[in-house]
């Protein structure tokens, strides 16, 4: 017990010293938790707003269907499944059929995706009903973001020209019977919901689908011919691979943080070693090991990240407390960035983040302290009481 007390005395007589490096190290710790806080908010608040209004407990895809290619779309349809018709007429999946069209709102033309659902389901948050309880012969709801781009608004009406499964055009008038908000750009750019059954009829595809989305929590029936399932891991891949490069970028900051403070604590130890050469000698005088002085002022050093997340909890708490009741204000075409995120970001401070991160800057500095003090291994006490260090 000697050792540890000696060492708190010791930084705690440094002064301003001691209390300059304390105050610079618990700044890093406070920024570290706040950004890996605002990137950990922003995966979760990214990830429940897709799976909430898309994703559900992960999707079949027809066998054609890819989203990242448009030249697919045509071919993207099949029957559904006995299996899967089954969970769509239990209410624990909904069918969705996509097809590329036009439309021509003010003499302009826009290319779109046309999508039909169930206006009565409710596996995804998408306002479905908005589609089922109006009286137009085509009912139609958009997006805000697609509202704006097109110039469109409640009551509109929109010509939409498609390809039915001959290939052949047909094209109605679409009512425009709702405008809802949402998070969610997938949902919402450039895209226009109908009802299924009247896509359906419309394109001459029957009980045909392009995805199926089973509930949250749901159990997919296993492998169906023509249909591949994509589970949340495999649908969520890039965002958390878009959240790990932010993070990746935010090390950089972590990284010149660090730095910076363990450069202080470095200099504090080479200057305090060179300064108390004559304490050392007469440590080692009366009976103290080499091993024992290093133990010494790498503890005293190890004390600095100690007092330092003492100091952060003190003012980091509470700041970091009302940051993530208030959330973050984003500025306004934040939702165009691709990020399922709303006007504000509430950051996520896990307590495996805070206790990595006080773990993760109590043991780099604690090795900071040490490497200066590996000169006293070959220090003589009688060198040392002349007040030389060789």
């Amino acid at each position: 017990m000697l050792a540890p007390k000696l060492a708190f005395r010791n930084i705690i007589s440094a002064g301003l010293r001691t209390w300059l490096n304390v105050v610079a190290l618990s700044f890093s710790f406070v920024v570290i938790i706040f950004l890996q806080g605002f990137y950990d908010g922003l995966n979760d608040q990214a990830e429940r707003s897709t799976v909430d209004a898309l994703y559900g407990g992960g999707q079949y895809w027809q066998e054609a269907y890819d989203p990242f290619d448009p030249l697919t779309l045509e071919d993207a349809h099949a029957p559904i499944p006995p299996s899967l018709q089954n969970l769509v007429a239990e209410k624990s999946a909904a069918a969705l059929l996509i097809r590329p069209a036009t439309i021509y709102p003010r003499g302009r033309f826009r290319s779109i995706l046309l999508k039909g659902i169930d206006p009565g389901q409710h596996i995804i948050s998408l306002p479905s009903s908005l589609i089922g309880n109006d009286t137009a012969l085509i009912p139609g709801m958009i997006g805000s973001r697609m509202s704006k781009n097109a110039g469109l608004n409640k009551g509109d009406l929109v010509t939409v020209q498609w390809r039915d499964v001959h290939g052949t055009f047909d094209a109605r008038d679409v009512t425009i019977v709702g405008v809802f908000s949402t998070t969610v750009s997938e949902i919402d750019n450039e895209q226009i919901w109908i009802p299924l059954d009247r896509l359906q009829q419309f394109t001459r595809m029957p009980g045909q689908a392009t995805m199926i989305v089973l509930k949250k929590d749901g159990i997919p029936p296993g492998n169906v011919a023509g249909w591949e399932f994509r589970d949340l891991p495999y649908l969520l891949r890039d965002l958390h691979a878009l959240v790990r490069m932010k993070s990746v970028q935010g090390s950089i900051m972590y990284s010149l943080l660090l730095f910076l403070a363990m450069l202080a604590i470095f200099d504090t130890q080479v200057l305090s070693i060179w300064r108390r050469r004559k304490e050392m000698g007469t440590l080692m005088a009366l009976g103290m090991r080499r091993t024992q002085v290093i133990g010494l002022f790498t503890m005293e050093g190890a004390f600095h990240g100690l007092l330092a997340a003492v100091v952060a909890a003190l003012y980091g708490i509470p700041l970091l407390a009302i940051v993530a009741n208030i959330g973050l204000a984003l500025p306004a075409a934040t939702d165009s960035f691709g990020f399922a995120i709303g006007e504000r970001l509430f950051p996520v401070y896990s307590p495996v983040l805070i206790v990595g991160t006080t773990a993760l800057v109590c043991i780099v500095t604690t090795i900071v302290s040490y490497l200066p003090t590996r000169k006293i291994s070959h220090l003589k006490p009688t060198d040392a009481l002349r007040g030389r260090i060789s």
